[in-house]
């Protein structure tokens, strides 16, 4: 499991992993630590679908807007790195 915080300027960055399971018969987003989801999709994997799915999910769930997050590592896999970079409380 990764994670990393750090203030970049008056940025602050948090990385998260989340393990995906697309074309599920409900959305669902659980967190399980500070750093690690689990993620119930209804989209399927195609043509990056499940994947704004995901990033909509997580950011309702965090409170910031979708652009503040993005995939580093997994965009084709289940587990996937998500970086969430916005301003500094």
């Amino acid at each position: 499991m990764a994670s990393s915080q750090g203030k970049v300027g008056r940025e602050t960055k948090k990385i998260f992993t989340v393990k995906v399971q697309p074309k599920s018969s409900k959305q669902e987003l659980v967190r399980i630590s500070e750093t690690e989801f689990r993620a119930r999709l209804t989209s399927a994997p195609e043509k990056g679908k499940a994947n704004e799915e995901l990033l909509d999910l997580l950011a309702d769930y965090l409170g910031v807007p979708p652009s503040s997050l993005r995939i580093i590592r997994g965009e084709t896999s289940r587990t996937k790195l998500v970086e969430f970079t916005g301003p500094s409380r």
